[in-house]
């Protein structure tokens, strides 16, 4: 049916065809993988920076609670010492 060198060239080119195939596939994927990372990678570093500002401003209303407890305890001192006054 086919010449002895046409089967030849065609089963080469089948050969060297899935060959390439595959590597192209490798390619594509590697390149798909890397992308995925990168996005994961800025989602994750927005999520730290938010995070990060959470506990900034976490940190700034418990010193805010803090120095009002404190006030609230100095007035409870004084209250305690007038009522022990009175007695």
């Amino acid at each position: 049916m086919f010449d002895p060198v046409v089967r030849y060239y065609i089963s080469m080119g089948v050969l060297f065809g899935t060959i390439l195939i595959i590597f192209a596939m490798k390619y594509i994927s590697a390149a798909y993988q890397a992308r995925s990372r990168a996005r994961s990678d800025d989602a994750y570093r927005e999520l730290a920076e938010k995070a990060a500002s959470v506990q900034t401003q976490s940190t700034t209303s418990l010193s805010a609670m803090q120095t009002e407890l404190s006030e609230i305890n100095a007035r409870l001192a004084s209250v305690e010492k007038i009522l022990k006054a009175v007695e």
